[in-house]
Formats: structure tokens, sequence, C-alpha cells
């Protein structure tokens, strides 16, 4: 991407590499600041709030760390999590944890919620929102489940799999952004670096 399209630098306050994956699919440029929050979920509260404030916080702690910068770089930050039956699937424990997960998952739809936050070093910019996905389950035997957990690919994953992965083979279907449900939804982040004035034009 050229310097005329991209106008201000970006800090991606995340660790996960499906995020790094996908702004550098979109040719935007950035570096990475990986947040240290706590990220439990707070008594009482609702799912949707629960991944708007983490991906605030996440991206105002790192802003903390940037106010001597000289670039004044905004901070893209996210949080993604599963939800089924007002139930909360974060990342699983261990092995054991994943694979009662995916029980739960098997033959059902449920949604994959992402909040999206964008702010500004200098404070002149800030925006959150939360994006969501319904995603629908094939019927999975025991063994399937077993093999997908033993291939490790469930670890570190918000609902204990990876659709960009073997996963896929997971899913019957999809309703919504499909990046989403990767850790980050694409065209989403698109429009808001657009508002923020990082980007320009694109592509």
């Amino acid at each position: 991407m050229s310097e005329l399209k991209q106008h201000r630098s970006l800090v991606l306050a995340s660790g996960s590499p499906r995020r790094r994956e996908i702004l550098t699919q979109l040719g935007v440029r950035f570096r990475v600041e990986v947040s240290g929050i706590d990220e439990s979920l707070l008594p009482g509260e609702k799912p949707a709030a629960h991944v708007q404030r983490l991906a605030s916080e996440k991206g105002l702690e790192v802003r903390e760390r940037l106010q001597s910068d000289p670039d004044k770089p905004c901070v893209l930050s996210a949080d993604t999590i599963v939800l089924l039956d007002d139930v909360v699937y974060g990342k699983p424990k261990d092995d054991e944890d994943a694979l009662a997960m995916l029980r739960k998952l098997s033959g059902r739809t449920h949604r994959v919620l992402t909040g999206l936050a964008l702010c500004d070093a200098a404070g002149s910019f800030s925006e959150v929102a939360v994006h969501t996905t319904e995603v629908t389950f094939c019927a999975l035997d025991e063994s399937t489940m077993r093999g997908y957990v033993a291939s490790g690919e469930a670890r570190d994953k918000a609902g204990a799999y990876a659709i960009q992965g073997l996963g896929a083979g997971l899913v019957r279907a999809i309703s919504g952004s499909y990046t989403n449900v990767v850790g980050m939804p694409a065209a989403e982040t698109l429009e808001l670096l657009r508002r923020a004035g990082v980007l320009t034009s694109w592509p």
C-alpha cells in the first residue's frame, strides 16, 4: 500500500496471528503491541457488552503506552467469543474442555461476536462496535470431535475451532462475515480505518 493511501500509522493491540493475517491480506501496514488486560467475564455482564468492553480496554491500555510516540498512531483492537444459548465459549482451558465445547456446538447454530475498536493516540477519535456472524455446525460424531481436538487446532481458539483450518470441515453453513469468525471482520475494519483517516482509499 502506498504512502498516499495510508496516511496514519496503525498499531494492532492483539497477539492473534489470524488478525495479523487479515490486516496483511488487506494490504494495511501496522505494528503489533499486545495488550495485557484481564479478559475475564464480569459477573452479570452480557456477551455483547463483554466483547465491546474488552476491545475498548485492550486498545486504551496500549494507547496509554504510546502517549510519547511521535507518530501518534491509531490503535486497533478486537475481542471474539462464541455464544450458544446465552453461554459464552471462549478459549478452552485444555483438550477436555475443547471436546466439551464441540459436543455442545455439534449440530447447532451458534453466534460469533467480535468487538472491534479503534482509538487515536492523540485522543481525537474513538469508536467501538460489535459484529455478529451465525455459524451452523454439522452433527459431529465422537470420533470426529476427538480427532479434531487431537490435531491441536482447537487450542487457543474461541469455541475450540478454527474455521480457516481443519475446522472448516465442522461447519455446515455460515450467515454473515467469514473473517469475523476468523477473528476480525475485514470489510468493517476497512470502513473503520477509513473513517479514522488511517486509510484515504482502498485498495
